[in-house]
């Protein structure tokens, strides 16, 4: 049971939203469910409003800087971790926080999500994973997995998806985790960590898309999508003792990874003082 001085209510998470957006997500996508986490955590944390930057991209995940009544961005497909990168290291003091899709940060964004996870820079990624292009009609994703319909995969999916967390773990990224919609309450403690960490936080969230992958798939209504993902999650901890064969099809969830090391800004800022230090004793 949740204690009641963590218990954010609906008030507090409409006060967050910006009440001159239209929000136009399809009945029973996940996004909503991933953006009232964020609002939980930012509360949670007791984040002033105007220290908290939004930055997403393009796809249905990309109106969330919209819909959010936050100091907000919304950035070419694939830009939002470069535009988040740009605005950490002018002030650093902010807490820079991607909300983007799959599609978004692991196909044209995919490299800079590399890079920013090698920097270690402090900036926090919430990626929500719906397996597949939902606005743009139902595409294969890099996360589709192996076998599944997708309206360009009409005779099922050939390739391999990718593990996002595993790509960020691999690069560099401090502190890692994944969720799902069904377990909101970890889902807001993974956000809430990752924001708290100093460095390359990524969140990923399985999220369900009923309009596109559900339908496509025959997964069921939204509600039979979320206790989909009930079933076919296994924590990391119960993950490893079992085999790789045992775990196939399973949705591991958990945090993979919490470490500390040097940090993009803070590393910059030493480097300025060091230059400018130079600099002086240069001229005199």
């Amino acid at each position: 049971m949740e204690s009641m001085k963590n218990v954010v209510t609906t008030k507090e998470i409409k006060s967050y939203l910006n009440k001159s957006a239209r929000r136009i997500w399809c009945a029973g996508c996940g996004n909503g469910i991933c953006m009232g986490a964020l609002i939980r955590a930012i509360v949670r944390l007791q984040i002033l409003r105007d220290k908290v930057v939004i930055v997403s991209g393009i796809g249905c995940s990309g109106r969330a800087s919209g819909y959010l009544d936050f100091d907000s961005m919304q950035t070419p497909h694939g830009r939002p971790i470069t535009c988040a990168t740009g605005i950490k290291l002018m002030r650093p003091e902010m807490h820079v926080i991607v909300f983007s899709g799959d599609g978004d940060i692991a196909a044209i964004g995919g490299n800079h999500l590399i890079h920013a996870a090698r920097r270690n820079i402090d900036i926090t990624v919430i990626v929500v994973n719906n397996q597949i292009y939902g606005m743009t009609g139902g595409q294969v994703a890099p996360t589709t997995p192996h076998g599944a319909l997708a309206s360009t995969a009409p005779y099922r999916n050939i390739e391999s998806p990718f593990d996002i967390c595993k790509l960020a773990l691999a690069a560099g990224a401090t502190y890692v985790a994944r969720s799902t919609t069904f377990h909101v309450n970890q889902m807001v403690s993974f956000i809430e960590r990752g924001i708290a960490n100093r460095g390359f936080s990524l969140i990923e969230v399985m999220s369900q898309c009923p309009t596109q992958y559900g339908k496509l798939n025959n997964i069921g209504t939204p509600a039979e999508m979320l206790l989909w993902f009930k079933e076919k999650t296994i924590n990391i901890k119960r993950s490893e003792e079992k085999t790789s064969e045992e775990i196939r099809g399973e949705i591991i969830t958990g945090e993979f990874i919490t470490e500390r090391r040097p940090e993009l800004t803070e590393l910059y800022s030493q480097l300025l003082k060091r230059a400018q230090s130079k600099r002086s004793n240069d001229e005199t």
